[in-house]
């Protein structure tokens, strides 16, 4: 039996680990074999490429060179993780993939959807989720979440302005727009549980599972 695949996305502050945690929690209470991984992330190789990315003090990489290393990571990601999980019937839930990529080094004069969908063919074989699930909520308690979860101390695509991180809102919401048959839009507004609550839902009407 092949596995599934279910990605989270959404802005700084959304909740994705938590959310990914829950339903991991959910799904293997009904008796699958999960895996929960990240992006960038996840393997070695990965992993150092995320410390790359991530580190404030280390080089302001430039779009292209940020989408290439995005890319990079993803392609072992898939490669050494998530294809070979899949293949041997486990489900697998990711924090982030390729739409992170889309909304973050794309839109708005930015790097153009074509040629990150390329890199990710590339890399990946455009390897796409059965199911991403993107988690909304408004900028102030983005923000508010943000606050309590880092202080002053973001990592350095976190810490961009709110202007960067609205253009990523906004980014997000039109991708969601195009591929509704992929994409579930979540509002992430409300407690823990009832925003897993919201997913779960979701989870198991569109992967068939039973309730």
């Amino acid at each position: 039996m092949t596995g599934r695949f279910i990605t989270f996305e959404g802005g700084e502050g959304a909740g994705k680990s938590t959310q990914a945690r829950l339903l991991a929690q959910a799904l293997q209470a009904r008796g699958l074999e999960l895996v929960v991984t990240r992006e960038p992330g996840g393997t070695p190789g990965a992993e150092a490429i995320r410390a790359l990315l991530l580190d404030t003090k280390g080089t302001d990489w430039n779009l292209p060179a940020e989408a290439l290393l995005f890319a990079a990571a993803r392609a072992d990601h898939v490669a050494q993780l998530i294809r070979p999980a899949i293949d041997r019937g486990v489900w697998v839930i990711c924090d982030r993939f390729i739409d992170s990529s889309r909304a973050y080094q794309g839109g708005e004069e930015a790097l153009p959807d074509a040629t990150i969908m390329a890199l990710h063919s590339a890399g990946s074989a455009g390897f796409m989720p059965d199911l991403t699930l993107l988690i909304e909520l408004s900028p102030a308690e983005a923000a508010r979440r943000l606050t309590l979860r880092d202080g002053d101390a973001s990592d350095r695509i976190g810490g961009r302005d709110s202007a960067f991180h609205s253009k990523v809102a906004r980014r997000f919401g039109e991708i969601a727009d195009a591929e509704p048959q992929r994409i579930a839009r979540i509002d992430g507004e409300g407690d823990p549980a009832t925003v897993h609550s919201r997913i779960l839902a979701v989870v198991t009407a569109r992967l068939g599972l039973s309730a």
